[in-house]
This record gives structure tokens, sequence and C-alpha cells, in this order.
């Protein structure tokens, strides 16, 4: 099962963290610092795979894979291949770049619905549900279509405002 999904920059900033497993507020902020400290510390010719046991406790391990300025983290437990959550990441990255032409952290920071949208329709709920890129971009657009159709609705009828204007 994945536990946790971190889109951070460089700085520790993170952009994205979602846990599937509850957390308080306080041991959140303090599990994305870990992170951060355990992958801004590490030589860039390193492995991508990281065991979290002092981080996530036992049965955890961490994949990473750093992008220009952000780091997209997955943390996830035995059950989870460590290839297949590297190539999640992948698909993951691939999607947005899909989504955004090009993806960049300023994207991320102004379009933060449609990432989330993005991340859901991957992975819910600790599980992953798609792994097709394509197919993740299709439902994607359809959302967004259905969210500008529904913005375009008037929930307000004409005759019912110019009534409460009296």
């Amino acid at each position: 099962m994945i536990k946790a999904v971190m889109v951070m920059n460089t700085q520790g900033k993170p952009r994205l963290a979602k846990f599937y497993d509850y957390q308080p507020m306080e041991k959140q902020q303090e599990l994305i610092r870990s992170v951060f400290s355990a992958l801004s510390s590490r030589a860039e010719n390193v492995s991508n795979f990281v065991e979290a046991d002092a981080i996530f406790g036992l049965d955890s391990r961490l994949v990473y894979k750093h992008y220009a300025t952000l780091y997209f983290v997955f943390v996830f437990d035995s059950s989870e291949n460590e290839l297949a959550m590297l190539d999640l990441i992948q698909v993951f990255v691939e999607t947005l770049d899909k989504c955004f032409k090009n993806v960049c952290e300023l994207d991320i920071v102004f379009n933060y619905s449609k990432m989330q949208t993005v991340l859901d329709e991957i992975v819910f709920g600790g599980q992953v549900l798609e792994t097709s890129s394509a197919e993740v971009t299709k439902v994607v657009e359809e959302i967004s279509k259905l969210e500008a159709a529904s913005n375009a609705i008037t929930l307000v009828p004409k005759t019912v405002s110019s009534w409460r204007g009296r």
C-alpha cells in the first residue's frame, strides 16, 4: 500500500503532501521535514530507493525522483514493488507534463486542484488505480470540461435575482 505521496521543491517547501493513513498535521510536517532532510543529504549518483523505517516506521520504503527543482516522493510498504513505484512516479510526471505542457513548479502552485485530480486518478486510498498516462490525461480533460460547463450554469434564475433587487 502507498502510505504517502509528496512533491517538494529543492528548498524543502512541500507543493503536495498526501497521506493515505491518518497523520496529525504536526506529524505530517515532521515527516515532510525528515524526508527532505534524507533526500537533500544524498549524493546525485546514488540509488533512488531509501529504507524509510526510521521515518515512517517498520516496513516502509521510499522512492523518489528529482526533476529540475522538484522532488517527487512515494512512500510505501513491502507489498509494493520498488521499480513499479519508480515507474508510477514517471507516469505521474508524464501526465502532469501532458496537462501543463512541460510542467514546472509554478504550474503546480497555481493549478493545485488539477494536480490533485491527476494524482487521484493514478492513486486513490493508497491503491494504484491507473498506470496509463494517456488514460489519466483523457479523464482529467473530461473533468476539466465538466467543470467549465458547470461554471457556465447560473444557479439563480434571472427572475429570482430581479425579485431580490426590490
